[in-house]
């Protein structure tokens, strides 16, 4: 799994590619990530979490959007993402873990919000493998 920092006008970009669903929303979080901060200590403890919505862009915009509410919430960087996804009973599901590293242990940049804006989340034609891409407002 791979993530990419991408320009993009006034705000930034992450692209990823895994050889799984979760793997690509695992390597977008570690993007989303990166994009906050170069450096990360090796402070923090682990958190679970699962989200669920009706596709799996939606599910990726969810669990984004979790993210940064325990960022903001629990005053800690989400790293070192872990997510398994699936589908149950006609919805999608992500059952996620991150390391929360305490804000204060790190410089953040701030990112404010996941965006609908270009996202893609499709799977590789032949090897079956995943791409993700996905705008953040900063």
């Amino acid at each position: 799994m791979s993530y990419e920092l991408r320009e993009h006008t006034a705000d930034v970009a992450v692209e990823a590619t895994a050889d799984s669903l979760g793997a690509v929303f695992a390597a977008v979080a570690d993007g989303m990530a990166a994009a906050m901060t170069a450096e990360t200590p090796d402070a923090g403890s682990r958190f679970t979490f699962e989200e669920r919505a009706e596709s799996q862009e939606a599910l990726l915009f969810d669990y984004l959007d979790r993210l940064i509410y325990e960022r903001d919430v629990r005053n800690v960087l989400p790293v070192d993402h872990d997510a398994a996804v699936r589908e149950a009973d006609g919805e999608w599901v992500v059952e996620a873990s991150a390391r929360g590293v305490p804000l204060n242990e790190v410089h953040a940049r701030d990112l404010k919000a996941v965006t609908y804006s270009e996202m893609d989340l499709s799977e590789r034609e032949g090897d079956g493998g995943w791409h993700a891409y996905v705008v953040f407002d900063v």
